[in-house]
């Protein structure tokens, strides 16, 4: 329709009755003279109104379904990442722990032997620098580390620095073909070189091919001079096998480290070594041997009595009859048994 001044004129008054039945439609309430108009309209397109409704609401019902469908895909996502932080929460406590374990056991470990320590993490392993035995620590010159210091861990002895960097080291591990250091059993005082052979025992050179080792003997550092590379008193590990001295001037042994090489987090570089030698106080103590029950059976005064030394029945228990046979049966000295014949005549 045009905008001309009668299509404007016809709006305003269709506007104008509109307003005028809203308000008699107001004022009117339950008998408004609208009323019946209202329910003739509702009688005619009521039923329109219900086909449309029947016809929209599957197609708004699979629209909320879609919507609702979202929703809960989007809360089972939500439900997933809040397992897998859980999850990973958890794992995350596990190391925590295991890691506290670590580092108390260091810090009992240096205390034993008043090593001043640097803690610090193993970082990376060996593969980034070779094929040694090395490591990569979380520490370095800004934290006090220097080349050639003695590096532990709650159980014994790990290693030597070998590279210093700003904020990382490279520790060579006891393990390495080219680790050495010198060695003290712990019951005999006898002295040797412990070397590296890899994922197998370390080998221990003793000087005096006589000594009397056994397995189970316990080894620590013997200590270098002004404790560089090695602070003495560190725990090296057990001797498992001992090879003969076939005539040698020396004797080797075949010793357990007490570090395990292969799981190494929290270790502790000594900064500072102890005063005197601690000698063999950081080794942990001997378990107690278990002990042996010994069972004595002893027979009764009754079973004794009722049975001779070559187990024949004393007389006492016996039967009359075979008492008086016994009796009979022994010969009386001094007297001769008379034969049938005899009697006869």
């Amino acid at each position: 329709m045009r905008d001309t001044k009668e299509s404007r004129l016809l709006l305003a008054l269709l506007v104008a009755v509109a307003f005028a039945l809203i308000t008699v439609d107001i004022r009117g309430g339950e008998g408004s003279p609208v009323d019946g108009a209202r329910r003739a309209a509702a009688a005619v397109f009521g039923p329109v109104e219900s086909s449309v409704a029947s016809a929209v609401n599957p197609i708004g019902n699979a629209v909320g379904a879609v919507r609702d469908s979202s929703e809960r895909h989007s809360r089972i996502a939500q439900l997933e990442k809040e397992n897998a932080e859980l999850k990973a929460r958890l794992g995350s406590d596990d190391r925590n722990r295991n890691r506290l374990r670590e580092l108390d056991a260091l810090l009992r470990t240096a205390g034993a032997g008043q090593y001043g320590i640097k803690a610090a993490e193993v970082i990376a392993i060996g593969a980034a620098q070779g094929f040694s035995w090395t490591v990569t620590i979380d520490a370095g010159a800004q934290d006090g580390i220097r080349r050639d210091m003695t590096v532990i861990n709650g159980s014994g002895l790990v290693g030597r620095v070998t590279t210093v960097g700003p904020s990382t080291s490279t520790v060579l591990l006891a393990s390495d073909p080219d680790f050495t250091v010198g060695t003290r059993i712990e019951r005999t005082n006898e002295l040797g070189f412990a070397t590296g052979q890899g994922d197998r025992p370390l080998s221990v050179q003793l000087l005096n091919g006589k000594a009397k080792v056994k397995p189970g003997d316990r080894l620590v550092t013997f200590g270098s001079q002004a404790d560089r590379p090695f602070v003495p008193g560190v725990p090296v590990g057990e001797v498992i096998r001992v090879d003969p001295s076939s005539g040698e001037l020396t004797r080797r042994l075949f010793v357990r480290p007490y570090a395990g090489f292969s799981r190494l987090d929290i270790v502790g570089v000594v900064v500072q070594p102890p005063r005197t030698d601690p000698r063999d106080t950081v080794l942990p103590p001997r378990p107690k041997p278990a002990p042996t029950v010994t069972v004595t059976v002893t027979p009764s005064s009754s079973a004794s009595s009722s049975a001779s030394p070559d187990g024949e029945q004393p007389p006492g228990d016996q039967p009359q009859g075979e008492r008086d046979e016994q009796m009979n049966a022994q010969p009386v000295p001094g007297l001769t048994p008379r034969t049938d014949e005899q009697e006869q005549e």
